[in-house]
C-alpha cells in the first residue's frame, strides 16, 4: 500500500467512533480521530446549560449498555478518571393511585414490588440475566449464527413480540406499566414487532450491572474513553467539521460516525447507484423534546421509591404509554406524553450546588417538530410530584431542530440514528453482506445507524472497526 498520513481515520468522536478508534489503536494502527465541535463525546456531553454549578448532561445520562458493553468492560477506564455510580433503584415507575413499581439490580426485589405478577416476572425475566453475558455478546452485534442457539432463540421469542402482546403476560397494573416505560425506550409505536426486544434488554441489564451515572456526567465517560485512546498513541483533532472526503488526510481506511443522511453529503458521489439508493430510503424515527432543570431541592414526588431512583418513568397506565407513543408516531403531541426523567445530582454531589439539584426530561415528539411541549411535560412532573413547579430555578430547552443543530447526527430529532423497528433491526443501514461496508472501498459507516443500533455501548464502532480490519489492514 503507498504511504498514508494514518491508516485509519474516524470522523466523528461518539461513544461509537472513540470504540472504533481504540480498537485499531490497539492493533498497531495509526488512528485520528476528527471532531466538529471543540468537545469530543457526540451524546456524551456535560454542560451547564441552566445556572452556574448545575451540570447538565446534553443528551444520554443513564448508561445501562456502558456498563454492559462487551468492548467498554475491557478498557482501563477506570485509570482514565471513570467512576460509575450505580443507584440502588435503576428506575421507578408511579402510578396515579400511588402504587409504584420499581427496577433494581435484584431481581427478587422488582418481582416483589409486581404482587400477583411476582412469578411471571421471574419466569420471563431470569433465564435473561442468568444467561446474560452470552447473549450480550449475540445481541450487540450484527446478524450472526448465536453462541447459544437455544438461549438466543428463547429470548428471540420473547423479544420479537409487539410489546402490547408482551404486556398480556401480567395482570397487575404495576407491571404492566413497568413493562410500559422499558418498551417505550424502543421510540415507536409499542405495537410494532419486536418492541419487545429493548425492553427486554433494559430489564436484563438493570438486574445484570445495574443502570450506573458517571460521576461529574456523562462528558466523563467520553473523555476516559479519549484519554486512554490518546495514551496508546492515539490523536484527536477538534474542531474540524468534515463535509467533504477533499478535507481529509490521507488514510487507507475512514470510518463515519454519521447517519446516512451526512454519508451521502460527504461521500454519496463516490458510492453505487444501488447503495445510494438504499441510504437514501433509511428512515428516521420519532424525535425528542428536552428540558433540563436547575431545582431548589429534589423532586418531591409522591412516591417515595421515586424520590430515590436514577430514572423515573411518567406516563401512568400501560394504556396511556402505548396512546401517547401512538399518537406521536402519527405527527400527534400528546396532552399527557411519555417522560423519561433521570435524577443524577441525587447521587452525584458534583452535578449541583449543595441543596440544590440538575433534573433531565425529555419526551418523544413527532420528527422534526418544532412545538415547545415544556407546557406538557411540566404537567406530568407535577401530575406525580406536586409542587415540583415551585422548586424550578430555571430551565433549559431543546426541541427537534435545535437538537440536531447540536448534534447533526440527530435527524430529526431522533436520538437513535434511525428507527430501531424490524424493517431496520438487522440491515441498518442497508441490506448488506456487512453493514458496515459502504460501497466504496475503504469507507465504513460506524455510527447507531448500523447493528445493533441507538445506546452507548460502543459495539457499531467495534464491529465496523473489526469489519475494516479484516478488509484493509489484517495480512
Amino acid at each position: 500500500m503507498p504511504k498514508t498520513d494514518f491508516d485509519a481515520i474516524v470522523v466523528g468522536s461518539g461513544p461509537n467512533g472513540l470504540a472504533a478508534a481504540i480498537n485499531l489503536q490497539q492493533k498497531g494502527l495509526s488512528v485520528l480521530i476528527l471532531e466538529a465541535k471543540d468537545t469530543i463525546g457526540g451524546g456524551l456531553r456535560t454542560a451547564e446549560l441552566t445556572l452556574p454549578g448545575f451540570k447538565h448532561d446534553i443528551c444520554s445520562a443513564i448508561h445501562p449498555l456502558a456498563a454492559a458493553s462487551p468492548f467498554f468492560s475491557t478498557l482501563p477506564l477506570r485509570e482514565h478518571g471513570l467512576s460509575l455510580i450505580h443507584p440502588r433503584i435503576a428506575a421507578a415507575h408511579p402510578l396515579s393511585d400511588g402504587t409504584s413499581a420499581i427496577l433494581t439490580n435484584s431481581i427478587l426485589e422488582t418481582a416483589v414490588y409486581l404482587g400477583s405478577d411476582r412469578k411471571k416476572y421471574l419466569k420471563l425475566i431470569e433465564p435473561i440475566v442468568k444467561h446474560w453475558d452470552v447473549l450480550l455478546d449475540d445481541l450487540l452485534a450484527p446478524l450472526h449464527f448465536p453462541k447459544k442457539p437455544l438461549n438466543f432463540a428463547d429470548f428471540g421469542l420473547k423479544a420479537v413480540l409487539p410489546a402490547t402482546l408482551f404486556a398480556n403476560k401480567f395482570n397487575t397494573p404495576e407491571a404492566k406499566a413497568l413493562w410500559a416505560g422499558m418498551a417505550a425506550h424502543s421510540i415507536q409505536p409499542l405495537s410494532n414487532v419486536a418492541t419487545s426486544a429493548i425492553g427486554l434488554v433494559l430489564m436484563g441489564a438493570a438486574h445484570a450491572k445495574g443502570w450506573p451515572i458517571p460521576k461529574g456526567g456523562s462528558q466523563a465517560l467520553a473523555n476516559a474513553l479519549a484519554s486512554y485512546f490518546v495514551s496508546i498513541g492515539g490523536k484527536i483533532e477538534t474542531g474540524f467539521y468534515v463535509k467533504s472526503l477533499d478535507q481529509l488526510p490521507s488514510a487507507k481506511a475512514v470510518l463515519f460516525d454519521i447517519t446516512p443522511r451526512q454519508l451521502l453529503q460527504i461521500a454519496g458521489h463516490r458510492f453505487s447507484t444501488i447503495y445510494k439508493w438504499q441510504l437514501e430510503k433509511y428512515r428516521y424515527g420519532m424525535g425528542v423534546f428536552k428540558v433540563d432543570w436547575a431545582l431548589d431541592g429534589q423532586v418531591p414526588f409522591i412516591s417515595d421509591k421515586a424520590r430515590e431512583a436514577g430514572t423515573v418513568h411518567l406516563g401512568n397506565t400501560f394504556e396511556e404509554i402505548a396512546s401517547s407513543e401512538l399518537a406521536t408516531s402519527k405527527g400527534k403531541h400528546p396532552e399527557k406524553p411519555f417522560v423519561l426523567l433521570a435524577q443524577q445530582s441525587l447521587f452525584d454531589d458534583t452535578r449541583a450546588p449543595k441543596g440544590k439539584h440538575a433534573v433531565w426530561a425529555y419526551c418523544h415528539v413527532p420528527n422534526g417538530s418544532t412545538k415547545d411541549v415544556t407546557e406538557a411535560i411540566e404537567q406530568q412532573v407535577e401530575r406525580f410530584a406536586p409542587g415540583f413547579r415551585e422548586r424550578i430555578l430555571a430551565k433549559h430547552t431543546f426541541n427537534t431542530a435545535e437538537l440536531e443543530a447540536y448534534n447533526p447526527n440527530y435527524i430529526g430529532g431522533d436520538i437513535n440514528g434511525g428507527i430501531i423497528d424490524i424493517g431496520q433491526l438487522f440491515t441498518r443501514p442497508a441490506l448488506r453482506y456487512s453493514p458496515y461496508r459502504t460501497s466504496e472501498k475503504g469507507l465504513y459507516i460506524c455510527s447507531s445507524s448500523t447493528p445493533p443500533g441507538g445506546g452507548v455501548h460502543g459495539m457499531c464502532g467495534f464491529h465496523a472497526s473489526e469489519r475494516a480490519w479484516k478488509d484493509v489492514f489484517e495480512q
